[in-house]
Protein backbone atom coordinates (compact mmCIF):
# COMPACT_ATOMS: atom_id res chain seq x y z
CA UNK A 1 0.00 0.00 0.00
CA UNK A 2 1.38 3.41 -0.84
CA UNK A 3 2.19 5.73 1.92
CA UNK A 4 0.90 9.30 1.78
CA UNK A 5 2.93 11.15 4.11
CA UNK A 6 2.28 14.87 5.18
CA UNK A 7 5.16 17.76 5.55
CA UNK A 8 5.05 17.20 8.84
CA UNK A 9 5.83 13.48 8.60
CA UNK A 10 8.38 13.97 5.65
CA UNK A 11 10.69 16.36 8.29
CA UNK A 12 10.41 14.25 11.56
CA UNK A 13 11.37 11.03 9.29
CA UNK A 14 13.96 13.22 7.88
CA UNK A 15 15.49 14.76 10.75
CA UNK A 16 16.08 11.09 12.43
CA UNK A 17 17.44 9.65 9.65
CA UNK A 18 19.44 12.31 9.89
CA UNK A 19 20.40 12.03 13.63
CA UNK A 20 20.98 8.23 12.92
CA UNK A 21 23.60 9.03 10.85
CA UNK A 22 24.71 11.70 13.18
CA UNK A 23 25.46 9.18 15.59
CA UNK A 24 27.55 6.97 13.37
CA UNK A 25 29.39 10.31 12.89
CA UNK A 26 30.13 11.09 16.43
CA UNK A 27 31.00 7.02 17.30
CA UNK A 28 33.57 6.80 14.45
CA UNK A 29 35.25 10.13 15.71
CA UNK A 30 35.28 8.98 19.26
CA UNK A 31 37.00 5.73 18.19
CA UNK A 32 39.34 7.89 15.96
CA UNK A 33 40.40 10.06 19.00
CA UNK A 34 40.52 7.25 21.82
CA UNK A 35 42.20 4.72 19.72
CA UNK A 36 45.89 5.38 20.86
CA UNK A 37 44.55 5.60 24.34
CA UNK A 38 42.88 2.04 24.02
CA UNK A 39 46.45 0.87 22.92
CA UNK A 40 48.39 2.88 26.17
CA UNK A 41 45.15 1.26 28.43
CA UNK A 42 45.44 -2.45 27.24
CA UNK A 43 48.99 -2.42 25.60
CA UNK A 44 47.83 -3.29 22.39
CA UNK A 45 49.80 -3.68 18.86
CA UNK A 46 49.55 -0.99 16.01
CA UNK A 47 47.90 -4.25 14.57
CA UNK A 48 45.81 -5.22 17.04
CA UNK A 49 44.48 -1.53 17.21
CA UNK A 50 43.92 -1.40 13.43
CA UNK A 51 41.96 -4.91 13.98
CA UNK A 52 39.28 -3.43 16.91
CA UNK A 53 39.27 -0.43 14.92
CA UNK A 54 38.68 -2.07 11.63
CA UNK A 55 35.61 -3.91 12.97
CA UNK A 56 33.74 -1.01 12.98
CA UNK A 57 34.17 -0.15 9.18
CA UNK A 58 34.35 -3.22 6.88
CA UNK A 59 30.73 -3.88 8.38
CA UNK A 60 29.02 -1.04 7.30
CA UNK A 61 29.74 -2.08 3.55
CA UNK A 62 28.67 -5.72 4.22
CA UNK A 63 25.67 -4.67 5.72
CA UNK A 64 24.87 -1.93 3.35
CA UNK A 65 24.72 -4.28 0.37
CA UNK A 66 22.78 -7.15 2.02
CA UNK A 67 20.44 -4.91 3.94
CA UNK A 68 19.83 -3.52 -0.01
CA UNK A 69 18.75 -6.91 -0.49
CA UNK A 70 16.04 -7.06 2.09
CA UNK A 71 14.90 -4.00 3.58
CA UNK A 72 11.61 -3.85 1.42
CA UNK A 73 10.88 -7.45 3.01
CA UNK A 74 12.13 -6.61 6.39
CA UNK A 75 10.48 -3.03 6.75
CA UNK A 76 12.47 0.52 6.85
CA UNK A 77 11.42 0.76 10.36
CA UNK A 78 12.57 -2.64 11.58
CA UNK A 79 15.61 -2.35 10.32
CA UNK A 80 16.17 1.34 12.13
CA UNK A 81 15.40 -0.65 15.31
CA UNK A 82 17.57 -3.38 14.72
CA UNK A 83 20.41 -0.56 14.32
CA UNK A 84 19.66 1.47 17.12
CA UNK A 85 19.61 -1.54 19.39
CA UNK A 86 23.42 -2.43 17.83
CA UNK A 87 24.60 1.23 18.00
CA UNK A 88 23.22 1.12 21.37
CA UNK A 89 25.21 -1.94 22.66
CA UNK A 90 27.90 -0.34 20.97
CA UNK A 91 28.38 2.56 23.38
CA UNK A 92 27.34 0.49 26.51
CA UNK A 93 30.19 -1.68 25.41
CA UNK A 94 32.66 0.58 25.16
CA UNK A 95 31.56 2.23 28.33
CA UNK A 96 31.59 -1.44 30.49
CA UNK A 97 35.14 -2.40 28.16
CA UNK A 98 37.84 -4.42 30.39
CA UNK A 99 39.41 -6.03 27.67
CA UNK A 100 40.56 -6.06 23.91
CA UNK A 101 37.56 -8.84 22.94
CA UNK A 102 34.86 -5.93 24.26
CA UNK A 103 36.56 -3.32 22.29
CA UNK A 104 36.45 -5.36 19.43
CA UNK A 105 32.77 -6.37 19.90
CA UNK A 106 31.88 -2.55 20.44
CA UNK A 107 33.35 -1.86 17.36
CA UNK A 108 31.66 -4.57 15.56
CA UNK A 109 28.16 -3.57 17.20
CA UNK A 110 28.99 -0.03 15.65
CA UNK A 111 29.89 -0.60 12.27
CA UNK A 112 26.70 -3.53 11.66
CA UNK A 113 24.28 -0.25 13.12
CA UNK A 114 26.21 1.81 10.61
CA UNK A 115 25.68 -0.20 7.94
CA UNK A 116 21.92 -0.69 8.72
CA UNK A 117 21.88 3.12 8.82
CA UNK A 118 22.98 4.13 5.66
CA UNK A 119 20.79 0.74 4.06
CA UNK A 120 17.73 2.60 4.99
CA UNK A 121 18.58 6.27 4.83
CA UNK A 122 19.60 6.50 1.61
CA UNK A 123 16.62 5.01 -0.08
CA UNK A 124 14.29 7.17 2.28
CA UNK A 125 15.48 10.02 1.51
CA UNK A 126 15.61 9.51 -2.16
CA UNK A 127 11.92 7.92 -2.06
CA UNK A 128 10.26 11.04 -0.23
CA UNK A 129 12.08 13.45 -2.17
CA UNK A 130 11.92 12.46 -5.47
CA UNK A 131 12.76 15.64 -7.75
CA UNK A 132 14.60 16.77 -4.79
CA UNK A 133 17.04 13.58 -4.75
CA UNK A 134 20.91 15.66 -4.90
CA UNK A 135 19.85 18.51 -2.35
CA UNK A 136 18.33 16.21 0.16
CA UNK A 137 20.97 13.54 0.07
CA UNK A 138 23.90 16.38 0.43
CA UNK A 139 21.62 17.90 3.62
CA UNK A 140 21.04 14.06 4.51
CA UNK A 141 24.70 13.70 4.63
CA UNK A 142 25.33 16.88 6.49
CA UNK A 143 24.86 14.37 9.60
CA UNK A 144 28.01 12.71 9.23
CA UNK A 145 30.58 16.06 9.50
CA UNK A 146 28.27 17.34 12.45
CA UNK A 147 28.94 13.26 14.25
CA UNK A 148 32.89 14.16 13.33
CA UNK A 149 32.38 18.04 14.87
CA UNK A 150 30.19 16.68 17.64
CA UNK A 151 32.48 13.46 19.00
CA UNK A 152 35.61 14.54 18.06
CA UNK A 153 34.94 18.32 19.94
CA UNK A 154 33.99 16.39 23.10
CA UNK A 155 36.93 14.09 23.33
CA UNK A 156 39.78 17.09 22.35
CA UNK A 157 37.95 19.04 25.11
CA UNK A 158 37.74 16.92 27.47
CA UNK A 159 41.42 15.58 26.77
CA UNK A 160 42.76 19.42 27.05
CA UNK A 161 40.48 20.20 30.37
CA UNK A 162 41.74 16.63 32.27
CA UNK A 163 38.95 15.24 32.60
CA UNK A 164 37.84 11.19 32.19
CA UNK A 165 34.65 11.33 29.60
CA UNK A 166 33.79 8.07 29.37
CA UNK A 167 31.91 6.44 26.58
CA UNK A 168 28.29 6.47 27.73
CA UNK A 169 27.69 9.59 26.43
CA UNK A 170 27.80 8.01 22.97
CA UNK A 171 24.69 6.34 23.91
CA UNK A 172 22.69 10.10 23.68
CA UNK A 173 22.25 10.39 20.17
CA UNK A 174 21.32 7.23 19.38
CA UNK A 175 18.46 7.07 21.68
CA UNK A 176 16.97 10.75 20.61
CA UNK A 177 16.67 9.05 17.01
CA UNK A 178 15.25 6.30 18.33
CA UNK A 179 12.51 8.06 20.78
CA UNK A 180 11.43 10.02 16.95
CA UNK A 181 11.15 6.56 14.75
CA UNK A 182 8.58 5.61 17.15
CA UNK A 183 6.17 7.67 15.54
CA UNK A 184 7.44 8.03 12.26
CA UNK A 185 6.17 6.76 9.15
CA UNK A 186 8.11 5.44 6.22
CA UNK A 187 7.17 5.61 2.68
CA UNK A 188 7.09 2.54 0.34
CA UNK A 189 10.04 2.73 -1.74
CA UNK A 190 10.33 4.92 -5.10
CA UNK A 191 10.91 1.78 -6.96
CA UNK A 192 7.96 -0.36 -5.06
CA UNK A 193 5.59 2.26 -5.80
CA UNK A 194 6.33 2.43 -8.97
CA UNK A 195 5.59 -1.31 -9.19
CA UNK A 196 9.34 -2.16 -10.89
CA UNK A 197 9.93 -6.40 -9.68
CA UNK A 198 12.58 -6.91 -7.69
CA UNK A 199 14.55 -8.80 -10.64
CA UNK A 200 15.06 -5.52 -12.41
CA UNK A 201 16.28 -3.37 -8.80
CA UNK A 202 19.41 -6.22 -9.68
CA UNK A 203 19.86 -5.44 -13.23
CA UNK A 204 21.45 -2.48 -12.97
CA UNK A 205 24.40 -3.42 -10.96
CA UNK A 206 24.88 -6.58 -13.07
CA UNK A 207 27.72 -8.47 -13.69
CA UNK A 208 29.94 -5.66 -14.12
CA UNK A 209 29.24 -3.44 -10.82
CA UNK A 210 28.74 -6.89 -8.62
CA UNK A 211 31.77 -8.01 -9.95
CA UNK A 212 33.58 -4.77 -8.01
CA UNK A 213 31.41 -5.09 -5.04
CA UNK A 214 32.56 -8.95 -4.48
CA UNK A 215 35.83 -8.73 -5.68
CA UNK A 216 36.09 -5.99 -2.81
CA UNK A 217 33.66 -7.91 0.26
CA UNK A 218 35.81 -11.33 -0.76
CA UNK A 219 39.22 -9.19 -0.17
CA UNK A 220 37.53 -7.58 2.71
CA UNK A 221 36.20 -10.76 4.34
CA UNK A 222 39.18 -12.86 3.80
CA UNK A 223 41.31 -10.45 5.56
CA UNK A 224 39.16 -10.13 8.43
CA UNK A 225 38.16 -13.78 9.33
CA UNK A 226 41.66 -15.50 8.34
CA UNK A 227 44.07 -12.51 9.37
CA UNK A 228 45.60 -12.53 6.18
CA UNK A 229 45.15 -10.62 3.13
CA UNK A 230 44.21 -12.95 0.34
CA UNK A 231 46.10 -12.77 -3.16
CA UNK A 232 44.55 -9.50 -5.27
CA UNK A 233 44.70 -11.70 -8.08
CA UNK A 234 42.47 -14.59 -5.66
CA UNK A 235 39.94 -12.14 -4.73
CA UNK A 236 39.79 -10.51 -8.46
CA UNK A 237 39.17 -14.09 -9.88
CA UNK A 238 36.38 -14.50 -7.04
CA UNK A 239 34.79 -11.43 -7.54
CA UNK A 240 34.37 -12.46 -11.23
CA UNK A 241 32.94 -15.98 -10.45
CA UNK A 242 30.18 -14.42 -8.28
CA UNK A 243 29.82 -11.39 -10.69
CA UNK A 244 28.95 -13.46 -13.85
CA UNK A 245 27.05 -16.07 -11.52
CA UNK A 246 24.91 -12.78 -10.12
CA UNK A 247 25.27 -11.52 -14.17
CA UNK A 248 23.72 -15.09 -15.27
CA UNK A 249 20.91 -14.92 -12.63
CA UNK A 250 19.68 -11.31 -13.41
CA UNK A 251 20.45 -11.80 -17.21
CA UNK A 252 22.10 -8.43 -17.09
CA UNK A 253 25.60 -7.35 -17.45
CA UNK A 254 25.10 -3.79 -16.14
CA UNK A 255 24.53 -0.50 -16.81
CA UNK A 256 28.02 0.72 -18.21
CA UNK A 257 27.63 4.46 -16.96
CA UNK A 258 26.30 2.93 -13.06
CA UNK A 259 29.87 0.80 -13.42
CA UNK A 260 31.89 3.88 -13.87
CA UNK A 261 30.27 5.88 -11.24
CA UNK A 262 31.26 2.29 -9.09
CA UNK A 263 34.89 2.66 -10.80
CA UNK A 264 34.88 6.58 -9.58
CA UNK A 265 34.20 5.90 -6.26
CA UNK A 266 37.53 4.48 -5.45
CA UNK A 267 39.51 7.78 -6.47
CA UNK A 268 36.39 9.75 -4.59
CA UNK A 269 36.69 7.68 -1.67
CA UNK A 270 40.39 7.54 -1.20
CA UNK A 271 40.65 11.43 -1.64
CA UNK A 272 37.74 12.01 0.89
CA UNK A 273 38.14 9.28 3.66
CA UNK A 274 41.56 8.17 2.64
CA UNK A 275 43.26 11.48 3.38
CA UNK A 276 41.48 12.08 6.16
CA UNK A 277 42.85 8.80 7.38
CA UNK A 278 46.42 10.40 6.85
CA UNK A 279 45.66 13.91 7.46
CA UNK A 280 46.75 14.16 10.90
CA UNK A 281 49.55 12.16 10.30
CA UNK A 282 50.88 13.85 7.17
CA UNK A 283 50.29 17.64 8.35
CA UNK A 284 51.27 17.12 12.64
CA UNK A 285 54.89 18.60 11.53
CA UNK A 286 53.56 21.21 10.01
CA UNK A 287 49.91 21.96 12.60
CA UNK A 288 51.70 20.46 15.56
CA UNK A 289 49.19 19.15 18.74
CA UNK A 290 46.23 21.24 16.35
CA UNK A 291 46.27 18.90 13.89
CA UNK A 292 43.38 16.90 15.32
CA UNK A 293 41.40 20.17 15.44
CA UNK A 294 41.83 20.54 11.35
CA UNK A 295 40.25 17.92 10.65
CA UNK A 296 37.09 18.55 13.12
CA UNK A 297 37.35 22.28 11.11
CA UNK A 298 37.65 20.33 8.31
CA UNK A 299 34.09 18.51 8.85
CA UNK A 300 32.15 21.91 10.40
CA UNK A 301 33.05 23.35 6.67
CA UNK A 302 31.44 20.54 5.37
CA UNK A 303 28.53 20.18 7.38
CA UNK A 304 27.88 23.74 6.85
CA UNK A 305 28.41 23.72 3.09
CA UNK A 306 26.35 20.46 2.83
CA UNK A 307 23.32 22.07 4.50
CA UNK A 308 23.42 25.44 1.55
CA UNK A 309 23.62 22.78 -1.27
CA UNK A 310 20.17 24.06 -2.46
CA UNK A 311 22.70 27.08 -3.96
CA UNK A 312 24.67 24.24 -6.25
CA UNK A 313 21.99 21.67 -6.95
CA UNK A 314 19.68 24.83 -8.26
CA UNK A 315 22.32 25.94 -10.63
CA UNK A 316 24.17 22.96 -11.87
CA UNK A 317 23.81 19.23 -12.88
CA UNK A 318 25.29 16.64 -10.37
CA UNK A 319 28.08 15.92 -13.07
CA UNK A 320 28.85 19.28 -12.86
CA UNK A 321 29.71 19.72 -9.15
CA UNK A 322 31.37 16.64 -9.37
CA UNK A 323 33.59 18.55 -11.56
CA UNK A 324 33.79 21.87 -9.19
CA UNK A 325 34.27 19.02 -5.89
CA UNK A 326 37.61 17.86 -8.01
CA UNK A 327 38.48 21.07 -9.01
CA UNK A 328 39.20 22.57 -4.99
CA UNK A 329 39.89 19.24 -3.11
CA UNK A 330 43.12 19.07 -6.31
CA UNK A 331 43.63 23.03 -5.49
CA UNK A 332 43.44 22.05 -1.73
CA UNK A 333 46.15 19.16 -1.57
CA UNK A 334 48.13 20.78 -3.51
CA UNK A 335 48.14 24.00 -1.40
CA UNK A 336 48.48 21.12 1.74
CA UNK A 337 51.58 20.67 -0.02
CA UNK A 338 53.13 24.02 -0.24
CA UNK A 339 52.40 26.36 2.40
CA UNK A 340 52.75 26.52 5.92
CA UNK A 341 51.99 28.47 9.39
CA UNK A 342 48.70 30.47 9.56
CA UNK A 343 48.29 29.86 5.19
CA UNK A 344 47.51 25.84 5.85
CA UNK A 345 43.98 26.89 7.50
CA UNK A 346 43.03 28.50 4.11
CA UNK A 347 44.60 25.49 2.05
CA UNK A 348 42.13 23.50 4.60
CA UNK A 349 39.60 25.17 3.68
CA UNK A 350 39.78 24.57 0.24
CA UNK A 351 40.56 20.86 1.04
CA UNK A 352 37.01 20.93 3.01
CA UNK A 353 35.22 22.44 0.43
CA UNK A 354 36.60 20.33 -2.57
CA UNK A 355 35.31 17.33 -0.31
CA UNK A 356 32.08 18.25 0.96
CA UNK A 357 30.16 16.97 -2.13
CA UNK A 358 31.76 14.28 -3.65
CA UNK A 359 30.07 11.81 -1.47
CA UNK A 360 26.20 12.85 -1.62
CA UNK A 361 26.33 13.81 -5.53
CA UNK A 362 27.03 10.94 -7.10
CA UNK A 363 24.86 8.93 -4.22
CA UNK A 364 21.96 11.56 -6.08
CA UNK A 365 23.66 11.25 -9.88
CA UNK A 366 23.03 6.97 -9.35
CA UNK A 367 19.49 7.42 -7.83
CA UNK A 368 18.22 10.26 -9.78
CA UNK A 369 19.33 8.22 -13.15
CA UNK A 370 18.24 4.65 -11.85
CA UNK A 371 15.98 4.65 -9.71
CA UNK A 372 14.16 1.55 -10.62
CA UNK A 373 17.86 0.17 -9.03
CA UNK A 374 16.08 1.01 -5.37
CA UNK A 375 18.22 0.40 -2.54
CA UNK A 376 20.54 -1.71 -4.47
CA UNK A 377 21.64 1.21 -6.80
CA UNK A 378 22.19 3.73 -4.17
CA UNK A 379 24.07 1.32 -1.77
CA UNK A 380 26.13 -0.05 -3.58
CA UNK A 381 27.84 2.42 -5.22
CA UNK A 382 28.33 4.40 -1.72
CA UNK A 383 30.15 0.14 -0.28
CA UNK A 384 31.72 -0.04 -2.88
CA UNK A 385 33.24 3.41 -1.86
CA UNK A 386 33.99 2.29 1.71
CA UNK A 387 35.81 -0.97 0.85
CA UNK A 388 38.17 0.54 -1.61
CA UNK A 389 39.30 3.40 1.20
CA UNK A 390 40.92 0.50 3.23
CA UNK A 391 41.56 -2.01 0.63
CA UNK A 392 43.04 0.29 -2.12
CA UNK A 393 43.17 3.98 -1.46
CA UNK A 394 45.11 4.73 2.02
CA UNK A 395 47.49 1.40 1.11
CA UNK A 396 47.99 3.63 -2.20
CA UNK A 397 48.63 6.47 -0.09
CA UNK A 398 51.15 5.08 2.14
CA UNK A 399 52.79 3.46 -1.02
CA UNK A 400 53.43 7.26 -2.26
CA UNK A 401 54.49 8.37 1.78
CA UNK A 402 57.03 5.49 1.49
CA UNK A 403 58.02 6.18 -1.87
CA UNK A 404 59.01 9.97 -1.25
CA UNK A 405 60.73 8.96 2.43
CA UNK A 406 63.01 6.69 0.78
CA UNK A 407 64.27 9.07 -2.29
CA UNK A 408 64.51 11.72 0.49
CA UNK A 409 66.65 10.26 2.83
CA UNK A 410 68.28 8.74 -0.46
CA UNK A 411 69.38 12.07 -1.00
CA UNK A 412 70.32 12.91 2.32
CA UNK A 413 72.52 10.06 3.17
CA UNK A 414 74.00 7.13 1.25
CA UNK A 415 74.94 5.14 4.58
CA UNK A 416 70.85 6.02 6.14
CA UNK A 417 69.53 4.91 3.05
CA UNK A 418 71.52 1.77 2.57
CA UNK A 419 71.22 0.89 6.17
CA UNK A 420 67.32 1.67 6.49
CA UNK A 421 65.76 0.48 3.27
CA UNK A 422 63.68 -2.59 3.47
CA UNK A 423 60.66 -4.02 0.80
CA UNK A 424 57.35 -3.33 1.42
CA UNK A 425 54.59 -5.02 -1.01
CA UNK A 426 51.71 -3.94 -2.50
CA UNK A 427 48.96 -6.30 -3.70
CA UNK A 428 51.61 -8.37 -4.65
CA UNK A 429 54.08 -6.25 -6.16
CA UNK A 430 57.32 -5.27 -4.07
CA UNK A 431 58.82 -1.89 -3.71
CA UNK A 432 61.43 -0.28 -1.64
CA UNK A 433 60.77 1.33 1.59
CA UNK A 434 62.12 3.07 4.35
CA UNK A 435 62.68 1.53 8.28
CA UNK A 436 61.78 4.80 10.17
CA UNK A 437 62.81 3.45 13.68
CA UNK A 438 66.53 2.35 11.94
CA UNK A 439 66.89 5.90 10.03
CA UNK A 440 66.42 7.53 13.04
CA UNK A 441 68.95 5.18 14.82
CA UNK A 442 71.51 5.29 11.96
CA UNK A 443 70.77 9.36 11.75
CA UNK A 444 71.68 10.22 15.07
CA UNK A 445 75.13 8.07 14.78
CA UNK A 446 76.34 10.25 12.01
CA UNK A 447 74.93 13.55 13.44
CA UNK A 448 71.98 13.68 10.84
CA UNK A 449 68.66 13.38 13.02
CA UNK A 450 67.49 16.80 12.69
CA UNK A 451 67.76 16.33 8.88
CA UNK A 452 66.32 13.40 8.48
CA UNK A 453 63.39 15.05 10.52
CA UNK A 454 63.20 17.12 8.24
CA UNK A 455 63.06 15.05 5.38
CA UNK A 456 60.24 12.63 6.62
CA UNK A 457 58.51 15.80 6.75
CA UNK A 458 58.68 16.98 3.57
CA UNK A 459 57.60 13.04 2.42
CA UNK A 460 53.99 14.10 3.75
CA UNK A 461 53.88 17.35 1.93
CA UNK A 462 54.84 15.46 -1.13
CA UNK A 463 52.58 12.37 -0.72
CA UNK A 464 49.27 15.38 -0.34
CA UNK A 465 50.83 16.40 -3.91
CA UNK A 466 50.32 13.18 -5.29
CA UNK A 467 47.24 12.41 -4.05
CA UNK A 468 46.19 15.56 -6.14
CA UNK A 469 47.35 14.39 -8.95
CA UNK A 470 46.79 10.93 -8.64
CA UNK A 471 43.16 10.99 -7.72
CA UNK A 472 41.00 14.88 -8.22
CA UNK A 473 42.60 15.46 -10.92
CA UNK A 474 41.61 12.15 -12.15
CA UNK A 475 37.90 12.30 -11.71
CA UNK A 476 37.90 15.76 -12.62
CA UNK A 477 38.47 14.90 -16.20
CA UNK A 478 35.98 11.74 -15.83
CA UNK A 479 32.89 13.95 -14.64
CA UNK A 480 33.88 16.78 -17.30
CA UNK A 481 33.85 13.32 -19.93
CA UNK A 482 30.66 12.64 -18.40
CA UNK A 483 28.93 16.01 -18.23
CA UNK A 484 29.67 16.38 -21.84
CA UNK A 485 28.29 12.90 -22.59
CA UNK A 486 24.36 13.93 -20.74
CA UNK A 487 24.98 17.81 -22.43
CA UNK A 488 25.67 15.82 -26.08
CA UNK A 489 22.06 14.06 -25.50
CA UNK A 490 20.45 17.00 -24.51
CA UNK A 491 21.15 17.52 -21.12
CA UNK A 492 21.31 15.98 -17.64
CA UNK A 493 17.72 15.06 -16.51
CA UNK A 494 16.45 13.25 -13.27
CA UNK A 495 14.81 10.52 -14.24
CA UNK A 496 11.09 10.00 -12.01
CA UNK A 497 9.22 7.16 -12.28
CA UNK A 498 6.15 8.33 -10.83
CA UNK A 499 4.68 11.80 -10.57
CA UNK A 500 6.27 13.10 -6.97
CA UNK A 501 3.47 13.21 -4.02
CA UNK A 502 5.46 16.51 -2.86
Amino acid sequence: MDTQLTEKERKVLFWACFLSLMAAGVGFAYRVMVLGDWGNEFNLTDAEKGRIFGASLWPIAVMMILFSLIVDFVGYKRSMYLAFILQATAAVLTFLAKSPSALYYACLCGGLGHGIVEAVINPVCASIYTTQKSKMLNILHAAWPAGLVAGGSVVILCASLGWHWNALWLIVPVVIYGVMFIGAKFPVDERVRAKIPYSVMLKDVGFLSSSIASFLLVHELTTVFTGSAPSIYTSLIAGLIIGAIFGAITKSIGKPLYFILCLLMVPLATTELGTDAWIKELMTPVMGTYAGWALVLSAFIMMILRFQAGFLTNRFSPPTILVISSFFSMLGLIALSQVSGPLVFGAFVLYAVGQTFYWPTVLGLASEQYPEGGALSLNTVSAIGLLSVGIIGSPIIGVFNDNHTTNNVKELSTEVYEGSKKEANFFGASYEATDKAKAKEIAEKVGKEAELDTAIQKSGRQSLFTVALAFPLVMLVCFAIIGFWYKSRGGYKPRVLEASWE
